[in-house]
């Protein structure tokens, strides 16, 4: 592939000379012998390239209708993707599967059926959350940033009340009831209400706070709130007058943007086919999957001329009314400091190809760290990416209107939001970043980054940004 200029070369016999300009079509497929034959040959590099060439063209295929072209192309994403392949064989199979069930969607009928009898458990869902806890750094990151902004807000307060709006975890507030019973002044009456759907989840985390707190002498209280977040009563969390309050949400607050949607419009982007030119220029010195989705989309323009881009779409820079009231009446409440940690990339596109190669460069991040995190043969890498990443992929893929909840969007949109809403930033302290760095510091993997954006943080691997951590208070 390279002279000994250091140019790029692609030789005649490379069939990645050919297939950029090959169309998918039943024509090519449908050749003598295997029709896929050519594609064995492959090296992993260029199958990745070719795997994204294959899923930004299925992905257009639908958009536009076209359901014959995206099934020969599902057809090829299935001969050369694989759960247990390498990362963007990996990544291709849970996109390709997004892509297929967003065209059964459109068959109710068909759909439901096929559906019927699968069975979510919901054991299996709080167990993988934990895995991804525990093996990753980054909500571990979150909630040391959060309880330390949460610690400077309440020095000296007596009467401490935490709203968590989503009480899956009890590591956090078990570390937080550690340093709080460390503190000078002696530790305060502190009240956790936790908010989730499912009550045995409360009841666990319930029973280990309590007892840890019992351990640690610090007078304590939990309040269950059985509830979704859309369907949550403000006046259950039960604030009192004279307790110092701080609310915690940890990758919720985006799914109130799927109310009050506004209907999608039908704009089929453009899609450009690779040259050779950009293509060899593309394959070289390729050190991540993400580096391999930067060229791929540099030569893939998935934005037509004079469409906007993702990032300036409508929805996503429209507030919802859903998410207005909501984040009024926590203002309405008057916390000392708020948290907020959300998934930091575009996913609430109004098309489905912004969506999608917004969507290929953020799990094509955490599949990397996945390869080198967990062996490729680890029953918990498989269950964090099919039940956990390919479910977000598939609802940010596959769904529209109310059942589109993954709606994750940039840190600059949370500014924006909460902004109007009447909070006011609260840049997080020298010792919150302090102590974030040292426990990326005890992973051992250069991958992992914090970068300080406008006073808040953004969790990186290697330079994709993966998830924001911002504190506010209400302003007055």
């Amino acid at each position: 592939m390279l002279q000994d200029d250091g140019s790029s070369s692609v030789t005649s016999s490379s069939p990645l000379q050919n297939f950029p300009m090959m169309s998918i079509s039943p024509s090519f497929v449908g050749g003598g012998g295997s029709p896929y034959q050519w594609l064995k040959d492959l090296k992993s590099e260029d199958r990745g390239l070719y795997l994204i060439h294959l899923l930004l063209a299925c992905a257009n295929h639908v958009a536009n209708g076209n359901l014959e072209n995206a099934n020969i192309a599902l057809d090829q994403i299935s001969y050369l993707a694989s759960p247990n392949g390498d990362t963007m064989q990996r990544i291709a199979s849970y996109f390709a599967e997004s892509l297929a069930d967003r065209i059964l969607r459109s068959w109710n009928g068909i759909y439901k059926a096929l559906n019927s009898t699968k069975l979510r458990v919901v054991s299996e869902d709080i167990l993988v959350k934990k895995m991804f806890f525990e093996y990753f750094p980054f909500l571990k990151v979150a909630s040391v940033i959060a309880n330390q902004a949460i610690i400077e807000a309440m020095e000296g307060e007596k009467m401490v009340h935490i709203v968590d709006l989503n009480a899956s975890e009890p590591l956090q507030w078990r570390a937080l009831l550690q340093d709080l019973s460390a503190r000078p002044e002696g530790p305060p009456h502190l009240r956790i209400t936790g908010v989730h759907q499912q009550k045995q989840v409360l009841e666990q985390i319930a029973h280990v706070l309590t007892e840890e707190a019992e351990k640690l002498d610090v007078p304590f209280q939990f309040h269950q709130v059985v509830s979704k977040l859309e369907n949550l009563d403000i006046e259950k969390l039960r604030v009192k007058t004279g307790e110092a309050l701080a609310i915690s949400s940890v990758m919720q607050l985006h799914t109130l943007l799927a109310h009050d949607d506004e209907p999608q419009k039908k704009s089929p982007l453009g899609f450009k086919h690779l040259n050779g030119v950009h293509l060899q220029r593309a394959i070289l010195n390729q050190n991540t999957l993400g580096d391999l989705l930067e060229n791929e989309m540099m030569t893939h323009s998935v934005f037509s001329p004079g469409n906007e881009s993702a990032s300036s779409s409508p929805l996503s820079s429209s507030a919802s009314t859903k998410m207005e009231g909501f984040l009024h009446a926590l203002w309405g409440l008057s916390p000392k400091v708020m948290v907020v940690t959300e998934q930091d990339s575009n996913h609430n596109g109004t098309t489905l190809m912004e969506r999608l190669s917004e969507s290929l460069y953020y799990y094509a991040a955490l599949f990397d760290c996945l390869e080198f995190t967990l062996q490729r043969t680890s029953l918990e890498r498989l269950k964090v990416e099919k039940m956990m990443f390919g479910e977000e992929i598939k609802n940010i893929v596959a769904c529209e209107g109310g059942e589109r909840r993954e709606r994750h969007e940039k840190l600059d949109k949370w500014f924006q939001r909460l902004d109007g809403a009447g909070f006011m930033n609260v840049p997080l302290s020298y010792y919150a970043m302090l102590q974030a760095r040292r426990l990326l510091q005890s992973y051992s993997c250069e991958g992992y980054k914090i970068k300080d954006e406008n006073g808040s943080v953004v969790i990186c691997w290697h330079d994709r940004a993966l998830f924001s951590v911002s504190a506010w208070r209400c302003r007055r």
